[in-house]
């Protein structure tokens, strides 16, 4: 927003109350002519892979850090799965062993970052 010289502001004034609406979801002042474009684009809901509705400004950002199906790795073995499984699947996969080529002993694998502090 600019300031007005005082002696514009009437004309300014009549001019924005014609041309520019504000946005009753965003409160964001639009051309009158783009508002069915912005309403598209920005509100309209849409559905996602997981189902919930949600706005589709919002979808991106949903779709990378809230999303129960959004892709994510196991930290054991680095295989990609959706988020909601993750926690079942490191359960059994930290729970795997593996032998120590140090010590002979069979290591759970997540533990095995610790293990050299106690090997031997």
């Amino acid at each position: 927003t600019k300031d007005i010289p005082v002696a514009n502001f009437i004309m300014h004034e009549i001019h924005c109350s014609r041309n520019i609406e504000v946005c009753r979801y965003c409160s964001d002042s639009i051309p009158k002519s783009e508002m069915k474009n912005h309403m598209e684009s920005e509100h309209m809901q849409v559905t996602c892979k997981c189902r919930m509705k949600i706005e589709k400004s919002l979808l991106k950002d949903h779709e990378v850090s809230a999303c129960p199906l959004r892709p994510a790795l196991c930290q054991y073995c680095d295989i990609q799965l959706a988020f909601n499984k993750l926690q079942d699947h490191e359960i059994y996969c930290g729970a795997r062993t593996e032998r120590c080529g140090g010590c002979g002993r069979n290591i759970m694998v997540k533990d095995l970052k610790e293990h050299p502090r106690v090997c031997g």
